[in-house]
């Protein structure tokens, strides 16, 4: 075997877990197209412990610093490289990327996912620039802004109890007759003043100058068109986990997450773990993911030392 551990992502999980892994001195190389994760297309990152304000981009290249710090000869940074397969061998795994082939005694897929997007006329042109995916990462910058929330279910919901906190007003569009969320928190949620939830409604452009300014919805029964001044859109209509490369070999649940033991991040397939947003944990968040790499760690050093 190439090494003891491959560690599939460079985002607070994956590289969480590489740090640990240098600190531990076990072999590994960690595999990722690029540090950050998802956050490493934010403005101001607010919630990230240890730093009350940072950009995506800062934080990518604080993961790569921490890691190459204390990495050596143990731990092999491999960026650049994208997964194409996973596969089982005699004794271990082969991940082939976009750079090689490579073998180890354990894996550690710490990929996370990806939004689903609105794909819609101006979404793309204003993406992260007043479109945004996250109310715990940039909610607080929208204060006392009308801003829009895309979605239905839980999330939708949870995303809007977090912005009337401090926003002007959040309107809700939900483009079927039902919302998918827990009728105890819809009931919650439309009791506060200054939330509107519209039904049957759809967005089909955003419009702006460098950030959002509004956008244009219309409702799918009459087909009735409205303009909205906002500047800030959150989309919550779903994430998609980058787990493809794995689905034959681990248990995914129906949205293709790893399903995972808690107390240990071990997938169905011994020898593999899972850690991050692309696990099936209720919660995803920076400093949640880096927790779940580490906790995933240690039980990967028990392991392979019990072997």
């Amino acid at each position: 075997m190439d090494y003891d551990l491959i560690i599939l992502g460079g985002g607070p999980a994956g590289a969480g877990a590489g740090v640990y892994a240098a600190r531990k001195k076990l072999h590994t190389a960690l595999l990722t197209k690029e540090f950050g994760g998802q956050s490493v297309v934010s403005e101001d990152i607010q919630n990230w412990l240890g730093s009350p304000s940072i950009s995506g981009e800062e934080l990518a290249k604080s993961f790569r610093k921490h890691l190459e710090t204390y990495a050596g000869d143990i731990v092999a940074i491999k960026e650049g490289e994208e997964i194409q397969s996973v596969s089982e061998i005699d004794g271990g795994f082969q991940v082939e990327t976009s750079g090689g082939v490579h073998t180890a005694r354990a894996i550690l897929v710490a990929t996370g996912s990806h939004r689903r997007k609105l794909n819609i006329p101006g979404a793309k042109e204003y993406d992260n620039k007043g479109i945004t995916y996250c109310a715990s990462c940039d909610g607080p910058l929208f204060a006392d802004k009308d801003v829009v929330v895309v979605g239905g279910g839980n999330a939708a919901f949870e995303t809007a109890a977090q912005l009337l906190a401090y926003t002007k007003s959040v309107t809700l569009l939900n483009r079927s007759g039902e919302f998918k969320a827990d009728p105890v928190t819809v009931e919650k949620v439309l009791k506060h003043p200054k939330m509107t939830a519209l039904k049957h409604t759809e967005p089909i452009e955003i419009k702006g100058e460098k950030f959002v300014s509004g956008i244009v919805y219309k409702n799918t029964e009459t087909g009735e068109q409205t303009e909205k001044s906002v500047e800030g859109i959150f989309v919550e209509i779903g994430a998609i986990p980058t787990t493809d490369f794995v689905k034959t070999l681990v248990a995914l649940n129906n949205f293709g997450a790893v399903e995972i033991d808690p107390w240990t991040q071990q997938t169905s397939k011994a020898g593999i773990w899972a850690a991050g947003d692309c696990t099936n944990v209720r919660y995803h968040q920076n400093n949640i993911s880096a927790g779940d790499g580490v906790r995933a760690l240690e039980d990967i050093f028990n392991w392979l030392h019990a072997k």
